[in-house]
């Protein structure tokens, strides 16, 4: 088996295209194209983990996501977060999530709790002149 490390982009291509003909063709479990094929997709696949993380969504837009997948309103987060209007101050950005909301929101509708603790992004600030 000729199989070597993912150290550059070429490596990279070259393994995409060797592992692109079982897709078509899978090998039959257990044979050694089987195993070249597993091997070419964990080289690939932690080549591909550092070269292009995927970076956690902002704790916003992570609870927008939920409530777009399951219909959700803001009325629904009403028992993670508390009245409706602190609902819209948290959905706007204009107040922080507690651990306790943290926790909440992740019990009650699966969001992963370490995309709710980052920190949010930054809202653009105006210019003193009112425009960008």
């Amino acid at each position: 088996m000729n199989i070597r490390p993912i150290r550059t982009e070429a490596d990279y291509k070259a393994a995409l295209r060797d592992v692109s003909a079982y897709f078509d063709n899978e090998p039959e479990l257990g044979s050694e194209d089987s195993d070249r094929f597993d091997i070419l997709l964990t080289l690939i696949e932690h080549y591909e983990a550092h070269q292009f993380p995927v970076d956690l969504p902002d704790p916003i837009e992570a609870i927008k996501f939920r409530m777009d997948q399951e219909g959700l309103t803001a009325k629904d987060l009403e028992p993670a977060i508390g009245k409706r209007n602190r609902v819209y101050e948290i959905l706007n950005g204009k107040r922080n999530l507690t651990l306790a909301m943290v926790w909440k929101l992740h019990e009650m509708f699966g969001i992963p709790a370490e995309s709710l603790i980052k920190p949010p992004r930054p809202v653009p600030a105006l210019s003193e002149s009112g425009t960008d």
